[in-house]
């Protein structure tokens, strides 16, 4: 046992500092204590694990697979200096407690620390799969790779990546947590970036290249042009209607595109395959004149119209208005169906929108020209009430056209109001054609017409003229009445009774009396007619008194009258 030089104070009671002194001289200056790392020596292999010699006269075992990296046999053989972590320095067997593990992550962290600071990436193994994501191993430190970091798209196969020694990029480090996050799709991203830089560089917008069709979507297809990929969009596919890419490509199609726009911001390359043919739009006035007809191909229907293709690559669109002259507020798919060939005339050229409207209707006869033509004006037609407004009624005519009869034009003397009253729908009625316009697909008609003018039947009928009239309602201000023989009404006022103001009362006339009146105006234009009993009586006054003699004779009035009565009486017995 080694001799202590400390030196012992007079009651031979050891001091802390004797007890550091003499620990000093049984410990070597170069002796570890638990917690740190050391080298050691191996001096034996035994089965599955490695016997170290750490110099504490003491030895221990250490699991050969800490020396091995994921994924991998150990390589460790006898003789061989490794560095391992002191866990305790001596066992219930006697031995050290060492970890290989330990050594490692310690060392691992501390380079770790150092690549992280300095951005730099870091290389590990990808060796277990894990809930969120995967484990893997820096060199002794464990770190977690999220699903999400793994690749650039989503991969479905990790077999390859397994087991397998690539960059990663440290995303977070924390060490007090023992804690890393790192990814390989940064890693990737960056590699991508760099070789899309290099591939833009070298192509530009009107180039030709040959790619390879990667995958398809609905609205397109990705081309690989060799390390970077740019979408064929449906629409610069080809010069015709293309409802999806998979008409065109297919997945693993080599195909000849052109470059058709390069952002240099974003790197997104926009390509296309129609721009390598001749475009069908040129001179397509000259090939498609306003008013020409052409047959066409029905390729699309929509609630607006119809898409018409008239040779590939040049469609022209029927608009609903001009699909039918009758068939008005009805979907086109039931006019026209999809793959029909239709008759089209061509109604407007637009190349710089690279839009032609095309009508279906003026391929077919306009039926407004079609009924003029059978019912000239003036002409009487029957048909039945198809719909009735606040402005008149709608009937139904040949050829599926309708007439519309304006409240005016419903009876000579009631008001519209109270005319249409009469009529509902499906009633058949007779009308006068008024008028017919076929640009603005316009029937007039005129059921008052078809009846006859009341008017025309009253003859010479002129003011002072006699007439007889029918009572047909009485009220306290006058009767109405109707001239005999025609049905015209008009009203006899309480004044014009009557000569004499007694006999000026409405309630001596009886509904369906006859009387005798004389015209007082008559205004055939504007249908007005006014009569009067009271100024019949005063003609018949005057004229007795002419033919009979005046008072100036002696005789009275009423002697008069009498006369003109009775001579009156002799001549129409």
């Amino acid at each position: 046992m080694t001799t202590t030089t400390a030196t012992i104070n007079k009651d031979l009671t050891p001091t802390r500092e004797d007890f550091a002194a003499m620990l000093g001289e049984t410990m070597p200056e170069d002796e570890v204590f638990e917690g740190s790392v050391v080298k050691g020596t191996v001096t034996a292999i035994e089965k599955d694990l490695a016997v170290i010699d750490v110099g504490l006269k003491m030895e221990g075992r250490v699991p050969l697979r800490e020396f091995a990296a994921a994924g991998r046999a150990s390589e460790l053989k006898v003789g061989d200096t490794v560095e391992v972590y002191i866990e305790r320095t001596e066992n219930a067997l006697g031995e050290a407690v060492l970890s290989r593990d330990k050594a490692r992550r310690e060392e691992s962290w501390v380079r770790l620390e150092q690549k992280f600071n300095n951005k730099e990436q870091v290389e590990g193994v990808i060796f277990n799969k894990v809930k969120g994501g995967f484990t893997v191993d820096l060199d002794g430190a464990v770190a977690f790779l999220p699903g999400s970091q793994v690749d650039v798209r989503p991969v479905r196969d990790m077999g390859p990546l397994m087991n397998t020694p690539q960059p990663f990029k440290i995303l977070k480090m924390d060490r007090r947590r023992g804690n890393i996050v790192v990814s390989r799709r940064e890693i990737l991203e960056a590699t991508r970036a760099e070789q899309r830089s290099e591939i833009v560089a070298k192509l530009a917008e009107g180039q030709v290249i040959d790619g390879l069709v990667k995958n398809i979507t609905d609205y397109g297809a990705f081309i690989d042009l060799g390390g970077i990929d740019g979408l064929l969009h449906v629409t610069d596919m080809a010069w015709r209607r293309v409802n999806h890419p998979s008409e065109i490509v297919n997945v693993g199609d080599t195909v000849k595109v052109q470059i058709v726009r390069i952002n240099p911001e974003t790197q997104r390359i926009s390509l296309g395959m129609k721009q390598l043919q001749a475009d069908p739009w040129a001179g397509i006035e000259a090939k498609y004149p306003v008013g020409a007809r052409f047959k066409g191909t029905v390729t699309n229907i929509a609630d607006y119209g119809a898409f018409v293709e008239l040779e590939p690559g040049v469609e022209g669109l029927i608009h609903v208005s001009e699909m039918s002259w009758t068939k008005k507020n009805i979907h086109p798919g039931k006019i026209v169906s999809t793959s029909q060939q239709v008759d089209v005339q061509i109604l407007e050229v637009d190349p710089a929108k690279r839009r032609i409207s095309l009508g279906l209707k003026q391929t077919q006869d306009n039926p407004w020209e079609v009924f003029l033509a059978a019912h000239p004006k003036g002409s009487v037609v029957e048909g039945p009430v198809r719909n009735i407004t606040e402005f008149g009624l709608f009937v139904g005519l040949d050829g599926g056209v309708d007439g519309m009869v304006h409240l005016s034009d419903l009876d000579w003397s009631r008001s519209g109001d109270e005319a249409i009253k009469d009529y509902k729908k499906g009633d058949v009625v007779r009308a006068t054609v008024l008028d017919v316009d076929p640009t603005k697909e316009r029937i007039s008609l005129g059921i008052k017409q078809a009846l006859g003018d009341p008017m025309e039947k009253v003859g010479t009928l002129k003011k002072g003229s006699q007439v007889t009239c029918e009572v047909v309602a009485v009220q306290d201000n006058g009767i109405e009445v109707k001239i005999v023989d025609t049905d015209i009404t008009t009203f006899i006022k309480r004044s014009d009774l009557s000569r004499d103001r007694s006999e000026q009362r409405p309630e001596r006339f009886n509904v369906g009396d006859k009387v005798d009146a004389a015209v007082t105006s008559f205004d055939k234009n504007n249908r007005r007619i006014s009569v009067s009993i009271k100024a019949l009586e005063i003609a018949e006054e005057k004229q007795a008194v002419a033919q009979y003699g005046s008072s100036d004779s002696g005789a009275s009035l009423g002697d008069i009258f009498k006369a003109a009565i009775k001579k009156k009486d002799e001549a129409q017995q």
